[in-house]
């Protein structure tokens, strides 16, 4: 496995990256060195001297045509993980439960569940008009965000797609709205059938590995850290 080193000028460097190292943190976080923002060339990443989103832009078809699943799985912060990679992901922080049977045990809050089976219900759905269906809004429901990112770091719920909003001319604008979904609906009975095969350990055990290898300069700790 090679260290964590590459440069997005392109949709497709993103798609390759994704592809190569399995976890790619949008955003810089507790790891040096462990995200897109600090590989992205200047050209196609915001700053206040450009007006270039390009990276924002290429979110929803990175998605679509690699297949990997996106959400905020690392320290509330967004990141893209491998298809390959995801079930390892979902299975340590699952901790080999799905979500009826954590449920069931009292491992879940009961907005969770409320959301989580509104969700699931209306797979794929936009964050917008999820908020509406459970009546998240001023004077109802509340902790929308919190809810969400909590299923998200928990592996039964991740970012499909993002859409954009259209003007009367077809033209897209303002930012993508974010498209939820659950794992199982994304990947399909696949997904369902092979998730539980390794013990939440195994595919924490085999996480931590790849990504020591892949970050020769992080402490182990600071692995472990970003994992739990």
């Amino acid at each position: 496995m090679k260290a964590f080193d590459f440069t997005v000028r392109t949709k497709q460097d993103l798609i390759e990256a994704v592809q190569t190292f399995g976890f790619v943190p949008l955003f810089a976080g507790s790891v040096p060195g462990f995200s897109v923002e600090e590989h992205a060339a200047p050209e196609v990443w915001y700053s206040k001297d450009s007006d270039d989103w390009k990276v924002w832009e290429w979110k929803g078809p990175v998605i679509r045509e690699c297949g990997c699943a996106y959400g905020k799985f690392f320290e509330k912060k967004a990141v893209f993980i491998s298809r390959e990679w995801f079930q390892d992901f979902a299975n340590y922080r699952r901790d080999g439960y799905d979500f009826d049977a954590r449920w069931d045990d009292g491992l879940a809050y009961r907005g969770d569940k409320i959301l989580y089976e509104l969700l699931d219900a209306h797979a794929p759905v936009l964050s917008k008009s999820l908020k509406t269906i459970g009546n998240y809004r001023k004077g109802g429901n509340t902790g929308f965000d919190t809810v969400i990112t909590r299923l998200q770091a928990q592996g039964y719920v991740l970012i499909s797609d993002f859409v954009y909003e259209r003007d009367r001319k077809g033209n897209a604008y303002g930012w993508g709205i974010a498209e939820y979904s659950t794992p199982e609906k994304l990947f399909g009975p696949s997904f369902r059938e092979t998730l539980y095969t390794r013990t939440p350990q195994e595919s924490y055990g085999r996480m931590l590995r790849h990504l020591k290898e892949m970050l020769p300069q992080a402490g182990e700790e600071a692995i472990r850290k970003i994992l739990k």
